[in-house]
This record gives C-alpha cells, structure tokens and sequence, in this order.
C-alpha cells in the first residue's frame, strides 16, 4: 500500500468479511465482468487487505457456512 494515498476506513460485519473473502479466494477475477482493470485490482486489494489485516484467513468451512447464512437472513431479494 502506498503511504502516500489517501486511506479509507471501513467497518464490515465480520460475517460479511468471511463471505467477500471467501468469495474472492475462489473466484476466477479474470472471469468478473469490470468496465475498467482498476476495478480487479480493487478487488485483489480487498482481498490482500482481508488476508493481512483480520483473522478471516483462519476460518473453518463451518464458520463460512454459518457467516453465509448470517448474511442471506435478511436479504430482501
């Protein structure tokens, strides 16, 4: 990460987190429909900020499916 750029803080339930990382550790991002290349690189930038800066790397299978279900509980469509 450049010291040099702006940073941005944000707060993710933790459910949410084990999803998108899970998510993006299996997801082939060449096959991710993006307008713009930044786009995947943002996305690998999450993911290597989720891997080094939480515990999300250490979850159990068990505990993906548990933050999935967490998750899909109120989804509305």
């Amino acid at each position: 990460m450049d010291p040099d750029l702006p940073v941005v803080r944000v707060s993710l339930w933790r459910a949410d987190a084990v999803v998108l990382f899970d998510w993006l550790m299996s997801v082939d991002l060449d096959a991710v429909p993006i307008e713009h290349p930044a786009q995947k690189q943002a996305l690998v930038d999450l993911l290597g900020r989720l891997e080094m800066d939480t515990d999300v790397p250490g979850v159990t299978v068990e505990e993906i499916a548990a933050a999935r279900a967490d998750v899909a509980k109120g989804m509305g469509w």
